[in-house]
């Protein structure tokens, strides 16, 4: 015979049991979905006050006296060192000598943390400025620009140590961090309060939206400011008509052994990508290209452009002539270094040999080049991230931080803040890169560069001037 069956009162008791967890648990996603829905800024809203309090020349000066003293006490979390290694940073502190790599060493720290300990300014809005590289102003611009993206789609797991959500302000306080400090993700993490993988979502996240909501900050300019352009570049070095300067970098990585060609390894055997813009007088992106290996001639990288493919087929660069004291007709074009080809519209440096008269030109050319060496050195200088050596970063998303950095660099300028000189680059942009002389040159491109000619302008300033002659008529 079969075995008996149960009562059917046990399962009913079961499902009973089951469809009241089941409802238990929805219960309590109810109330996550309730949390998350609550106003982001108000979640986390004093996340200002604890950063400086825990980043402050105050308090991290106290603790920068305590690494070379030797003075820990035990409640401090973030500095361990040995007695051994703190008598020896008290030593050289005392004899005048102190090895700031050794006793960030002693106690896990990069020496650009430590040295950031002095640098923080003691006034708080400048403070502010110091570590996300924007004013509270231009800040909170900023975060409306990526609101709606980072509430509408949030990260997983976006709380800070507390178990609270992070704020869109802290979201852009933490990228604008990574970006401007290019510390690791750990280190950006605890100054904040949050992980590593918070760090790396959080930042990807607000690139995401910054690429598609601030493009706006970098085009080409329209008739009216191309003309403000020209005026700015003719005040800077005399030069009419000059509508940009157009410079590259390289951005330094590692790969790993799978990935490596000969494409990505340069002249100086880095691995690296470059980074082309084109800028005004004021430093500010007009044009930019990048994802193309660090291993190509830079002419090529200029052709692989679009736009050399605008300038070449008369979109760009195709404004209003100016006429010279002369009667001569000058162009709309750019100037550039000696690794860019000689074009009818990219004007180069002469190569030497020339006479007196037509070598002078260099200096001033230089001069108006200067704004694109200047802009790279402050854009590399302000967000470290791209001047440090990336370790193996994904080739496919690099390109998308290099833009947002430029953005950035952007919306410093459009926004009224002065770009802080105090953090580009003391060096040249590129000063590992020995300098490359471009052979190609253009026909047109000599000749109109062989009919440069010294004259006087208004101003009393001596310059050359680019001329095209004037069409003969047939008669």
């Amino acid at each position: 015979m079969p075995p008996p069956k149960k009562p059917n009162k046990m399962n009913k008791d079961s499902k009973k049991i089951q469809k009241g967890k089941k409802k238990k648990k929805k219960k309590k996603i109810k109330i996550i979905n309730k949390t998350a829905a609550v106003d982001s800024k108000a979640i986390d809203s004093e996340w200002w006050d604890i950063f400086w309090k825990r980043n402050s020349t105050s308090v991290n000066n106290s603790a920068y006296q305590r690494l070379h003293f030797g003075v820990f006490p035990i409640s401090d979390p973030f500095l361990e060192i040995s007695c051994n290694a703190a008598n020896d940073a008290k030593c050289e502190k005392l004899s005048g000598n102190l090895d700031l790599s050794l006793s960030c060493k002693c106690v896990g720290l990069n020496e650009d943390s430590c040295c950031a300990f002095s640098d923080v300014p003691l006034d708080e809005d400048e403070g502010f400025k110091h570590f996300f590289r924007v004013s509270k102003r231009t800040f909170e611009y900023i975060c409306s620009l990526v609101r709606e993206d980072l509430i509408s789609r949030p990260p997983s797991g976006l709380i800070n140590i507390e178990g609270r959500l992070l704020s869109v302000e802290k979201q852009v306080a933490i990228a604008l961090r990574r970006l401007a400090s290019g510390e690791s993700q750990v280190s950006v993490g605890a100054s904040f309060g949050v992980g590593q993988s918070t760090v790396s979502q959080v930042t990807w996240r607000f690139i995401e939206a910054m690429e598609e909501r601030a493009r706006h900050h970098l085009k080409w300019p329209d008739s009216s400011q191309i003309g403000r352009i020209k005026s700015g570049f003719e005040a800077l070095c005399g030069l009419p008509n000059c509508c940009g300067a157009i410079d590259s970098t390289h951005i330094v990585m590692t790969l790993p052994a799978v990935q490596t060609s000969n494409d990505w390894c340069d002249q100086e055997n880095n691995y690296s990508m470059f980074v082309q813009g084109v800028f005004d007088f004021e430093m500010r992106f007009l044009d930019i290209v990048t994802g193309w290996p660090g291993g190509m001639p830079i002419s090529r990288l200029l052709k692989c452009s679009g736009f050399y493919k605008l300038c070449e087929s008369g979109a760009r660069l195709n404004g209003n002539v100016k006429k010279l004291s002369a009667g001569e007709d000058i162009r709309e074009y750019i100037v550039g270094g000696a690794s860019y080809p000689l074009l009818p519209w990219l004007v180069t440096p002469f190569e030497g040999g020339e006479p007196t008269s037509l070598s002078e030109f260099n200096p001033v050319l230089e001069t108006a080049r200067s704004a694109a060496v200047k802009a790279f050195a402050q854009l590399k200088g302000g967000w470290r991230i791209l001047n440090k050596v990336m370790w193996r970063p994904d080739k496919r998303k690099l390109p998308s931080i290099i833009l947002v950095c430029c953005l950035l660099h952007n919306i410093i300028i459009d926004c009224g803040d002065n770009l802080d000189p105090s953090v580009a680059l003391s060096a040249h942009h590129d000063s590992d890169y020995r300098g490359h002389v471009c052979k190609q040159i253009d026909d047109v491109g000599r000749d109109v560069r062989d009919r440069f000619g010294l004259s006087s302008f208004e101003k009393g300033i001596c310059v050359a001037n680019l001329v095209r002659p004037k069409p003969q008529s047939n008669g």
